[in-house]
């Protein structure tokens, strides 16, 4: 039976784009500390979250139907690789984002200033960046990072303990459909309910980032707009974040098995 085929190559794009935009989110709050709006920047924000988390949704389906095609013989061996394929478009989707860094950070500083002159209409945002005008100005500010960006970055203000927790929640997040999936083929008898744990682990993932990770972000932006912090703190922790979201998804190649192993077992108290 085909290895690669389309619809493994149409979900590896979809889970590519994802974290793409979810590692270019960061780039929002640094854009509003540097405008010093935050209150629009967090809108901007919210909807590129928003935007990731449909499109999680949308490809849910069909990496569960990758299952149903598999071949009887093997079947486990040839999901397996199929899914580390899809883990891995996680990490170079993470790293497309972190080059495209700079460029976005740009882009999004303009953006939350227009979104404040258009009095908050997103629609009217949209209309506007994507207008051929507009669309010639954001050509202009692409550029990749370059070393003077990591310039006067200091190590020692780096929270160790917060990049460790956000490497483990992005390594659950990015599993936790796929751990799931494969769990069902692990303990056939109770499928039905080890696919529909994939819920419970993503929320779980998404509740520790909301209550570990956000406010800590979002205090660091307030303090540089209020003159308490400055812009170099935020954009070194901002960094540590990315780099630890990349190290998260590296760390899902791992925990992927384990992570299935555990939502089967976990299904035998849920009947």
């Amino acid at each position: 039976m085909e290895f690669m085929t389309e619809k493994l190559l149409f979900i590896f794009l979809f889970i590519f784009i994802i974290h793409s935009i979810e590692t270019l989110a960061y780039a929002v709050r640094l854009s509003g500390a540097r405008v010093k709006m935050i209150a629009s920047a967090l809108s901007l924000f919210n909807l590129m979250i928003i935007v990731s988390r449909l499109a999680n949704m949308m490809q849910q389906p069909f990496t569960g139907s990758l299952i149903d095609t598999a071949p009887t013989t093997n079947a486990l061996e040839f999901v397996e690789s199929q899914y580390r394929i899809l883990i891995s478009a996680s990490t170079f989707g993470t790293i497309v984002g972190i080059l495209l860094l700079p460029t976005f950070i740009a882009i999004f500083s303009r953006a939350i200033i227009h979104l404040s002159e258009e009095r908050g209409s997103i629609p009217s945002l949209i209309k506007k960046g994507f207008s051929i005008e507009y669309m010639m100005r954001g050509l202009k500010h692409i550029s990749l990072p370059k070393l003077v960006y990591l310039k006067n970055i200091r190590i020692k203000e780096i929270p160790f303990k917060l990049f460790i927790v956000n490497m483990i929640i992005t390594a659950i997040y990015t599993i936790g459909v796929l751990s799931a999936l494969y769990a069902s083929l692990l303990a056939p008898d109770r499928a039905s309910t080890a696919i529909m744990a994939s819920g419970l682990i993503n929320g779980v993932a998404t509740i520790l980032l909301v209550i570990f990770i956000d406010p800590k972000i979002s205090v660091l932006a307030d303090d540089v707009v209020n003159e308490r912090g400055s812009y170099l703190s935020l954009k070194s922790v901002s960094l540590m974040m990315i780099t630890s979201r990349l190290f998260g998804t590296i760390l899902a190649q791992v925990l992927f098995i384990p992570g299935a192993k555990y939502v089967a077992w976990l299904t035998k108290f849920m009947i």
